[in-house]
């Protein structure tokens, strides 16, 4: 199978990656902007392609060149806070690259399956009553990160609809692990507390909002169900990836709290509350279930004890 990942060496590209080279024997290929860290250590075994998917030059090229049979676009910006800080920044680097795929594969007429990777962000302001979210709940967003995901969505549907692209789209809810960036929230405790075990911060966690509640999967659970839903799920469908619990931001900081064995106090950052914030969100994945079999494998413990051994690595 020749696969290509978008955004390879993100967080989420760097574990595809690894999954579908050890678990699958696919020949991979990936595109990346900036460093490739997160894929240095397989680096030797991937087919890579440095350029901007903004330019559709560059994005032909790579069809050209890797002749996909699945293509998993992943790149994007994803980070929530920096999209009200940049709203078109956002949006741009969100759809842009993905009409130019699409109408790439139009284009060359690529037989090929293709993942767009929405968010559990398209949802919104979600109530209580409302929870687990399915997939037919409303699409309405509050912040920009979430719009652009909602047009990415309904961008992939269209392709399949007009072209008879065999699109898949995903709604992953919050996901973790090994690799993610700072400023999400579960490595930025365990960035802080592997600096307070090294002695170069001093032995208090920043912290946001702690009373939201979110739903929460490892990481390597979700590009497993990733891998799922465009090898087996039903083009023009659309599937929920989710753990089906809710977690508090603060239980889950006492959750890495008891990792360490250093006397930890916690401190509000008024810079990292949002200006709109869902209390709540817990995601319904049994579609996806139900279709490809897919449910979460990893234990919340080893998601966090995983965590912060990476940083504790980093921060040494």
């Amino acid at each position: 199978m020749r696969a290509l990942i978008t955004g390879i060496s993100g967080f989420a590209g760097s574990h595809l990656a690894e999954y579908l080279l050890d678990e699958k024997g696919s020949e991979v290929w990936g595109t990346f902007r900036g460093n490739y860290q997160n894929i240095e250590h397989i680096k030797g075994r991937l087919r890579l392609l440095s350029g901007d998917l903004r330019d559709a030059g560059f994005v032909g090229e790579v069809l050209d060149k890797a002749k996909p049979e699945y293509i998993f676009h992943l790149a994007a910006q994803s980070y929530v806070p920096q999209s009200w800080q940049n709203p078109w920044e956002t949006l741009e680097n969100n759809l842009r690259p993905q009409a130019n795929i699409l109408q790439g594969v139009v284009k060359r007429k690529i037989a090929t399956r293709i993942l767009v990777v929405g968010s559990n962000e398209e949802y919104g302001r979600v109530q209580p009553k409302d929870l687990p979210i399915k997939e037919n709940f409303p699409l309405r967003p509050d912040n920009p990160y979430g719009v652009s995901k909602v047009a990415q969505d309904l961008l992939g549907l269209q392709y399949h609809l007009s072209h008879g692209l065999e699109v898949m789209r995903v709604r992953p809810f919050n996901h973790t692990g090994p690799r993610q960036k700072e400023h999400f929230v579960i490595p930025s405790f365990a960035k802080q507390i592997a600096e307070i075990e090294k002695g170069v911060r001093e032995p208090v966690v920043m912290v946001g909002n702690l009373e939201a509640q979110r739903d929460f999967s490892d990481v390597r659970d979700v590009v497993r169900g990733y891998y799922l839903a465009i090898s087996k799920g039903k083009p023009g469908e659309v599937y929920n990836i989710a753990s089906g619990a809710a977690r508090s931001i603060g239980q889950s900081l006492q959750d890495l709290l008891r990792l360490t064995s250093k006397k930890i106090e916690v401190a509000e950052d008024p810079a990292l509350l949002r200006p709109a914030d869902v209390p709540i969100s817990m995601g319904d994945a049994s579609q996806l279930r139900e279709r490809t079999g897919w449910k979460p494998s990893i234990p919340w413990e080893r998601t966090l004890q995983d965590t912060l051994d990476y940083w504790r690595k980093r921060v040494a």
